[in-house]
């Protein structure tokens, strides 16, 4: 579920969906601002991903410390 593997593709696994959150978000940007852009940047991509997904992914690097949340903004940590 976080790495991708045999039955889990590198664009469903946690580390690929944050890796494209990462690659998509600015500084100071929402939740949802961030989900938008990540929608667009997957447009050529065959699979969809849910807000589930995308949200478990933002967690994730929440819990790993990437990211921080203040205030209804997020920030990514240096």
């Amino acid at each position: 579920m976080i790495l991708p593997g045999k039955h889990l593709k590198q664009d469903r696994a946690l580390l690929g969906v944050g890796a494209v959150i990462l690659d998509v978000m600015e500084e100071g940007q929402t939740v949802s601002e961030v989900w938008e852009k990540v929608q667009k940047h997957r447009d050529n991509s065959f699979s969809t991903l849910s807000f589930d997904w995308f949200a478990l992914s933002l967690s994730f690097l929440y819990a790993i410390g990437v990211v921080e949340y203040d205030q209804g903004i997020l920030i990514i940590k240096e």
